[in-house]
């Protein structure tokens, strides 16, 4: 009996003490943890990504369910990257909880790490965030609960969901219309490697009945069952192509077309999309039917695999010869998606520190320029540890020293609302008249209609020396319910058509920009955050130091130039009002 796989229960969650002395606990958040035994594993003797992905479902579910207080089914699955294997015998550590909540649907996040009992090493292995929507009752749709935040870590992924919820919505349109426009490698080019593995060589197709055991408490196909299924036929499809045991080291996000019950039979197709130097991509596809029904379209999804050497380093692949017509689409989509998934990795997922000052911008990685810039913004914003500096006329300057990195934020309070000092401070053209640091403001182009490339001219941080000019990407949003503020964040792009040039010092921002809260008697608070650069400190270190009070007269004629244009909006220039109704 000791050899049998236990069933996952949720451990007791972690007390917090917060500032004020309180005990608290995350009702929402729930702990499982599994021993990998030898039925978990695959031929390698490592935990099965699928049987990962179904724990992963499972935990998540269970959060969802204990925040909505009725049944929850996935409704999608965010990018996961597989960072390490686990092998026999170690422990898995699954933590999900819920986010935030929206109407039905609500983001839960799952973090995944290993543990070796014998070692008292422990390591991460994945991150996630899974959507789930609570399925209606004999009442009618379910309406959430809202989260309350009570932590630092708590209010930074609430703030953030709202953001990674944004990109769901657009996501797949944006992705179709890049893969419209994919230019990339041409197809021919591997029809003439004499070496080329048939792409038909691939191609797997399996059918699994769905039975009790794959079931929820709702008779409805567990998604971490799904995700298992096509886990499985994507592995051989991969293992067809290198003729070797391939890992699993990410899968795309992806969305639930559909529900699936007891008694359907899941058809699973996969085949190997395109073959990279070191990588591979294979595409699955779920779909269900129930006697003489035609097909339902359950999921697809796309899985990146590597074959790793004796060294756990990726070893160079065979390459694919890809179907006539609807191969050749797939080849060049996958070509495509490796782009997108590559921007995504390096934009996303990288830590603050390790972003470079500037990223090129292209359309291929706009939507996601955008999530960081806004993520950037919401993650300053959500410390804590801010130390006031200097205080005048109820405008407050705070510093904040973190990594070795220095932090500002201003703030004040206006008689205007929030919708139109947000209108108001979205038009950076509009700055240099209450800003004496701008003083040139021109668009380069409106790559979203709530993103904006602005070039920025500011004067010399020495006397006699060059001008400074700044590309800045201006990323606004509306508050996604009635306690979020509005956000305008600016960071620097790099842009071909805008190279430096010898007359101008090029400057950076790494983070800035607006948070406007809406208060009560349509008073409104401005707080200003900006994670200072070498080409921005020089502006604020006197005030800084206290050697200078310039914060509180820029910060004076902007409360002033807000009292004074609160109702001329119609003068404004329409590519700031058109995002607006």
């Amino acid at each position: 009996m000791a050899n049998e796989p236990r069933d996952p229960m949720p451990l007791e969650e972690p007390m917090f003490i917060l500032g004020n002395g309180e005990m608290y606990r995350n009702q929402t958040e729930v702990k499982m943890s599994q021993i990998v035994l030898p039925c978990h594993a695959n031929y390698c003797g490592e935990l099965s990504a699928g049987q990962l992905l179904k724990w992963m479902d499972s935990t998540a579910c269970l959060s969802a369910e204990r925040h909505a207080g009725c049944s929850c089914i996935t409704a999608s699955v965010d990018d996961i990257h597989f960072e390490t294997t686990i092998g026999v015998g170690q422990v898995v550590n699954i933590t999900a909880k819920v986010n935030r909540a929206f109407t039905s649907s609500m983001e839960v996040g799952i973090s995944v790490s290993c543990e070796d009992l014998f070692s008292d090493r422990q390591w991460k292995v994945c991150h996630a965030f899974a959507t789930f929507v609570a399925r209606r009752t004999e009442a009618g749709k379910v309406q959430l609960k809202q989260v309350i935040p009570r932590t630092q870590a708590e209010q930074m992924e609430y703030s953030l969901a709202a953001e990674r919820r944004r990109m769901r919505l657009i996501h797949a349109e944006i992705i179709n219309d890049l893969l419209s426009s994919c230019s990339s490698q041409t197809v021919s080019e591997c029809l003439d490697y004499q070496d080329a593995v048939p792409a038909e060589r691939t191609r797997v197709e399996s059918v699994e009945l769905v039975l009790p055991p794959h079931a929820n408490h709702q008779v409805s196909t567990f998604g971490g069952q799904i995700m298992a299924w096509m886990e499985n036929v994507a592995t051989i499809s991969a293992s067809r192509l290198c003729n070797a045991h391939p890992t699993l080291r990410s899968i795309d996000m992806f969305h639930f077309r559909g529900p699936s019950h007891i008694g359907d039979r899941l058809v699973l197709k996969a085949i190997v999309n395109n073959a990279f130097k070191k990588s591979m991509e294979v595409g699955v596809c779920a779909e269900a039917y129930q006697g003489g029904e035609p097909l339902r379209h359950i999921n697809t999804a796309f899985m990146t695999f590597e074959v790793l050497d004796n060294d756990r380093k990726p070893c160079t692949l065979p390459r694919i010869r890809p179907e006539p017509v609807d191969g050749k689409r797939r080849f060049q989509e996958a070509i495509a998606r490796k782009k997108i998934r590559l921007d995504r990795k390096y934009i996303i997922s990288c830590k603050q520190s390790e972003v470079p000052l500037s990223v090129p911008w292209d359309p291929s990685n706009q939507m996601y320029l955008s999530y960081n810039n806004v993520s950037a913004l919401k993650m300053l914003a959500a410390r804590s540890n801010w130390v006031l500096t200097s205080e005048k006329n109820k405008v407050s300057l705070y510093t904040l020293e973190e990594n070795q990195m220095l932090c500002f934020k201003v703030e004040t309070h206006v008689a205007v609302a929030a919708e139109q000092v947000f209108l108001l401070l979205s038009d950076l053209r509009r700055r240099k008249a209450w800003d004496h640091h701008y003083k040139e403001c021109e668009v380069i182009t409106d790559s979203h209609e709530d993103d904006t490339i602005y070039r920025v001219v500011t004067p010399s941080v020495t006397k006699g020396g060059k001008v400074q000019d700044f590309i800045l990407l201006a990323s606004r949003r509306r508050p996604c319910d009635s306690g979020d503020p509005y956000l305008i964040a600016l960071r620097s792009v790099t842009l071909p058509a805008y190279p430096p040039t010898e007359d101008y010092n090029r400057g950076e921002v790494l983070c800035a920009g607006f948070s406007i809260w809406e208060e009560e008697n349509s008073f409104t608070k401005i707080s200003y955050y900006n994670q200072a650069t070498p080409g921005v400190l020089p502006y604020i270190s006197t005030d800084i130091a206290g050697l200078s009070s310039s914060f509180y007269c820029t910060f004076a004629s902007c409360s002033a130039f807000l009292e004074e244009n609160k109702d001329n909006l119609a003068s404004l220039p329409t590519s700031t009002l058109y995002f607006t109704f």
